[in-house]
């Protein structure tokens, strides 16, 4: 049991894990699952009980346990001392180290061992800040599996992940659990994600631990439905969206205009290496649109363009609400139209703040609440918050919710004021199966505005909302 309330389950956790065996922990948001991991790597205060680990011949041993979350990412990426718009900065991103960089302490003959298996050798020479979210994850996971742990913990290691990403991870540690008995625990939030090769499931909710079951008891039992409610049945009552602010209807943007976007021959790179390369594209008011491509094909590049994070914006031909950049307008002007979420918005967001001051953020398009709000605009963003069912997090700390609960807010924030483009960079990342679906429906019923601009990026076929007509897809270059 743990020393202070705020760690503890609903009754004391009693668990074992065997030789040989591979856990997946699966449970919604919220429901203990980071805890679970806590406890496990003794990194919970305990009041009474103990967590020991045994080598491969049954005897004590002091560390046999590795682990890798979301959180690590703040210190590969240099978050805590970084800027959120570094990354695009040119001169700034000199200062970041060397990606092969991370890897110190580890022999060459290893990093190219593991680098390969990864498929990340061509990107040893990149700059730290310069890696996307998805290939900053497989960077993290290849660093822990380098150190060889008997036991390695990951917490959704498949979201960030390309298609061919993920078949390689899960081949990866398939294949290293045959070769050098790596034991696996997976903490998951979609069932999707369950690997072939896991033998045991433990159900978690509500803080509870539930009965463990085998992979395929799993499965037959129905339990999908119990854990995700929001999996069964429609979902269509609970959406009253706000719309008397809905795109803009109210702040003077409501003046015609044909193109949301346009692009042309859009080249952005950073020394000799180039991201983009001659790059069209055109969105007009009312599309929506899904922006694909593997891991560091561009995609969040792009956005930064569109966004106005990219000062390389103004070396390119690019037209925004029918107005070309660099015309006079501030890059507050381009933010004001538009609603945003993307992996580097997360990384960089460490507000030990209140959720609802969070969600409310996104009407300054701020990290961080840089002013005031109104009480009315407290007001919308909490019933935002009720939309996507994050109501009950509008008064805890930012920073001390789970990685899932902290995507969830996130999301509020790019809906609070209705905004008329919503540019959606790997939404769901992180969102248990139940509120994917809750997310998706949302995002379908704010799209019936014919107003509406939506342009959303995925790793996920199945999470291409069905209201997208048209697609935009990137190569590595």
């Amino acid at each position: 049991m743990a020393r202070f309330p705020e760690f503890r389950f609903g009754k004391p956790l009693s668990w074992k894990m065997e030789d040989g065996e591979n856990w997946a922990v699966i449970g919604p948001n919220g429901a203990g699952k980071s805890l679970f991991g806590g406890f496990v790597k003794r990194s919970i205060a305990l009041r009474e009980g103990s967590v020991r680990y045994y080598g491969k011949g049954g005897e004590p041993v002091e560390n046999g346990i590795g682990s890798i979350e979301f959180r690590d990412i703040y210190s590969v990426s240099g978050a805590r001392t970084m800027y959120y718009q570094q990354r695009w900065n040119s001169r700034d991103a000199e200062e970041s180290p060397y990606a092969v960089s991370l890897f110190s302490g580890f022999g060459r003959e290893t990093i190219d061992e593991y680098a390969e298996l990864f498929g990340i050798g061509d990107l040893l020479g990149k700059r730290v800040v310069s890696l996307s979210s998805g290939e900053l994850r497989k960077f993290l996971i290849t660093r822990a599996l380098m150190s060889e742990p008997s036991v390695l913990l990951i917490d959704n290691p498949f979201i960030g992940l390309d298609e061919n990403s993920r078949r390689s991870l899960d081949a990866m540690l398939a294949g290293l659990g045959e070769k050098k008995g790596l034991q696996v625990i997976l903490m998951l939030s979609q069932t999707k994600d369950l690997p072939l090769w896991i033998d045991k499931v433990l159900p978690v909710k509500d803080r509870n631990v539930l009965e463990p079951v085998t992979r395929d008891a799993f499965f037959r039992s129905g339990m999908e439905s119990m854990l995700f409610p929001e999996t069964a049945g429609s979902l269509s009552g609970f959406c009253g969206l706000p719309v008397k602010k809905q795109c803009g209807a109210d702040s003077g943007s409501e003046a015609e205009y044909t193109h949301v976007l346009k692009m042309k021959n859009i080249t952005v790179g950073y020394g000799s290496r180039k991201i983009l390369d001659g790059v069209d594209w055109t969105v007009k008011r009312g599309e929506r649109w899904a922006l694909l491509g593997e891991n560091g094909s561009g995609k969040s590049t792009l956005l930064s363009l569109v966004c106005g994070d990219n000062p390389q914006a103004y070396a390119n031909d690019i037209v925004l609400f029918d107005r070309r950049r660099g015309t006079g307008e501030s890059i507050w002007d381009i933010k004001k139209r538009i609603g945003y979420l993307s992996p580097d918005v997360h990384t960089y967001y460490l507000e030990d703040i209140p959720c609802l001051k969070v969600a409310a953020s996104g009407f300054f398009d701020s990290v961080g609440l840089s002013r005031e709000c109104t009480g009315s605009q407290y007001a919308e963003a909490l019933a935002w918050m009720k939309i996507f069912g994050a109501e009950h997090l509008a008064e805890r700390s930012f920073v001390r919710i789970s990685y899932g609960e902290q995507r969830l807010v996130l999301l509020v924030r790019a809906f609070v004021k209705s905004p008329e483009l919503l540019v959606l960079d790997e939404p769901l990342h992180g969102l248990d199966t139940g509120k994917k679906r809750r997310a998706m429906e949302i995002m379908e019923n704010y799209c019936a505005d014919p107003r509406t601009t939506l342009i959303y990026v995925t790793h996920y076929k199945d999470e291409i909302p069905s209201c997208i007509t048209k697609f935009k897809v990137l190569t590595r270059k």
